[in-house]
């Protein structure tokens, strides 16, 4: 349940128009979700964080389907069920079939394992891994 009524176009603001009016030219699409609609209250934070999306996830040393893989692992750890829908769907739209789905779950569910048990057991990490202060 949304803490704030989600924005109909009829209620947004001329600066919100604007960014939803981006949204759709860019997902080539007449939908805008439910995410930017509860955003839209507070029209400099939709912008923001649309115009910071679109550099974050643009092309770039890695590919838009592993952006959209990682956001996805994110979410999965941070407990977003919204952003977990929303970018299951994005990957898919992307390219990601049914396998890679799997193995990325799978990779998901390891390291959630694998970081729980090194925190209860306090197990600082090895001098080798410290890249020290040439990087």
């Amino acid at each position: 349940m949304a803490t704030v009524p989600l924005l109909s176009d009829d209620a947004l603001a001329p600066e919100a128009r604007a960014v939803f009016d981006e949204i759709r030219a860019a997902r080539d699409t007449d939908y805008v979700n439910d995410f930017w609609r509860a955003l839209a209250h507070d029209p400099a934070t939709l912008r923001a964080t649309w115009d910071r999306l679109q550099d974050v996830m643009a092309p770039g040393a890695l590919d838009p389907l592993v952006k959209e893989m990682v956001y996805l692992a994110v979410s999965t750890a941070n407990g977003c069920s919204y952003c977990v829908h929303s970018h299951t769907a994005a990957a898919r739209a992307k390219g990601m079939d049914a396998a890679m789905h799997g193995e990325l779950l799978a990779v998901i569910g390891m390291a959630m394992q694998t970081n729980g048990l090194v925190t209860a057991l306090g197990v600082a990490p090895d001098a080798v891994f410290d890249v020290g202060e040439s990087g």
